[in-house]
């Protein structure tokens, strides 16, 4: 039997025996564990431990004898879908989650068991691996070539060994590569997590890795890329750890993504999508390319469709409130910054506690809210004042903000709008991730001012005072991604409102059709 023994570490003090083990073999399912143990084959301590549950502690050593795997291999049905063959070799897809080889972790239910179903003749080869030239990870789907004779399986060992062999995969990683590039540095066994690889230097066991990539598309916000990716060389999970290395983890991929990552996919994508070698008897020159599964398709519109942020914004008095008003009443989630302050200057409120330490609380009303004409009037005689309470408050704003988008589209929302009439003028339009879609609300200025002296009783102090606070409307509405013009009455906005839904909703559906297009033509 293959042993296995490990440590329990201050992090993984109080789980489960079985996930311990079951972290530390991936290719061995929950149930074989459970199983095994429940058999005698673990201990802690010393102790046989037959309860999977059993919570380890701090400094435990846990034990495990992996069972050892049958001399004999035995046929076994399964899915296999078998893209070409003859009598020398065979192209298969591999669907992801299948092991390709018995092993001591996952001595069945194996491609090879597979194999042996449909082609006997691969029981003439001795080993636990037999006709197996290269390999693909469990979790990794697509193309693989089997030989069905040892003399096949030796040249064709040879070809690889060589690099005659092209090899393309797939790629879904997170972030926005360059439009091509490539890795060069050398991969080894991860120095502390026996179960992982790394980059490694080659004086400390790493060998040499080359992998090159082309992007092929790419979200809208930039957070998912597909990359077709080259490897010259062929090491254990080298695309895996050299994307990690770059900054361009895969998705879904449990060793080496973040768990922000590895959340955007149910598997690491990873798809072997073109093959081509020489036929080892003929000469001939085969090449073999397949689509993905679902999931990675799946995975790549759901990045590129996710909740649209939107910011309406647009100086004193343009409506940019009513533009807000007039989506909420259609359904979509709104929220005003100036609303979030509003709750900053509350009674309570942390801006209102902030302020409270300035000028000795005389900026405060008696029941402890933020007397804004008294602080407006500071602001404008200290600058040094405006700056640190702009700060300060903005930050509170922006924070706020976030967690509304965040909770929105947690919620399932297509799309959350919120006005904010400083987001240029605070230099929001960097900060936010993914960028949100900037709406600007246009009015000329002399209706403007009518508007806010009829409803806020502004003077032309007051409305002078605030309007240089803010970018010139020209320059304002010049930095937004689409304009609105209210300048008419409330029916013209709410038809302004309902085109721009429209014209999202279509900008939305182009970009699916680009998708979808995109996929369907790496096939022809």
């Amino acid at each position: 039997m293959n042993r296995l023994q490990l440590e329990i570490t201050a992090a993984q003090a109080g789980q489960r025996l079985d996930r311990i083990l079951s972290a530390a073999q991936p290719d061995m399912s929950r149930a074989a564990l459970q199983k095994a143990i429940q058999s005698g084959h673990c201990t802690v301590d010393g102790q046989a431990e037959t309860k999977p549950a059993a919570k380890v502690k701090t400094g435990q050593v846990v034990a495990f004898q992996l069972p050892e795997v049958s001399g004999q291999l035995a046929p076994e049905d399964g899915e296999l879908e078998v893209l070409w063959h003859d009598e020398h070799l065979v192209v298969c897809n591999k669907p992801a989650g299948l092991t390709v080889h018995p092993c001591p972790s996952c001595p069945e239910q194996t491609l090879v068991q597979r194999l042996l179903a449909r082609f006997p003749q691969l029981g003439k080869i001795e080993g636990q691996r037999p006709g197996i030239v290269h390999r693909l990870d469990k979790d990794t789907s697509g193309l693989l070539v089997v030989a069905l004779t040892e003399t096949d399986r030796l040249r064709l060992s040879q070809a690889f060994a060589e690099r005659q062999v092209h090899k393309e995969y797939l790629a879904l990683v997170a972030g926005l590569p360059p439009l091509s590039g490539q890795c060069l540095e050398p991969v080894g066994r991860h120095p502390t997590a026996k179960i992982k690889m790394a980059v490694v230097p080659e004086n400390r066991g790493g060998r040499n890795a080359h992998t090159e990539w082309r992007r092929l598309w790419h979200s809208e916000d930039g957070s998912v890329s597909l990359l077709a990716v080259r490897i010259h060389t062929g090491r254990t999970h080298q695309i895996r750890v050299h994307m990690a290395h770059l900054g361009y983890p895969l998705l879904g991929d449990r060793l080496y993504a973040p768990k922000a990552v590895q959340a955007m996919a149910p598997r690491q994508m990873l798809h072997a999508w073109r093959l081509t070698f020489t036929h080892p008897v003929s000469d001939e020159v085969m090449s073999f390319a397949c689509p993905p599964p679902q999931d990675m398709p799946d995975a790549a519109l759901k990045a590129n469709l996710r909740m649209r942020r939107l910011v309406i914004t647009g100086n004193p008095g343009s409506g940019k409130s009513a533009l807000t008003a007039l989506l909420g009443q259609m359904g979509v989630p709104v929220v005003s910054a100036d609303a979030i302050v509003a709750d900053l200057y509350a009674p309570g409120g942390a801006g209102s506690q902030w302020i409270g330490r300035l000028h000795g609380g005389g900026l405060l009303e008696a029941d402890g809210s933020v007397n804004r004409k008294a602080l407006l009037a500071a602001m404008q005689q200290d600058t040094v004042l405006r700056r640190d309470v702009e700060q300060v408050v903005h930050a509170l704003t922006r924070q706020a903000l976030e967690d509304f988008w965040r909770r929105m589209e947690a919620a399932g929302a297509s799309l959350a709008a919120a006005e904010i009439p400083l987001y240029f003028e605070c230099g929001w339009q960097q900060l936010f991730s993914p960028p949100p879609l900037t709406v600007g609300v246009s009015c000329p200025l002399p209706l403007r001012g009518a508007r806010t002296a009829k409803t806020r009783a502004w003077d032309q102090e007051k409305m002078a005072a605030l309007e240089a606070w803010q970018w010139p409307e020209e320059r304002k509405m010049a930095a937004c991604d689409m304009v609105i013009k209210n300048d008419e009455d409330l029916q013209h906005l709410k038809d302004e409102a309902t085109h721009l839904l429209e014209d999202l909703r279509d900008h939305d559906q182009k970009k699916r059709q680009e998708l979808f297009q995109l996929l369907n033509l790496l096939w022809i």
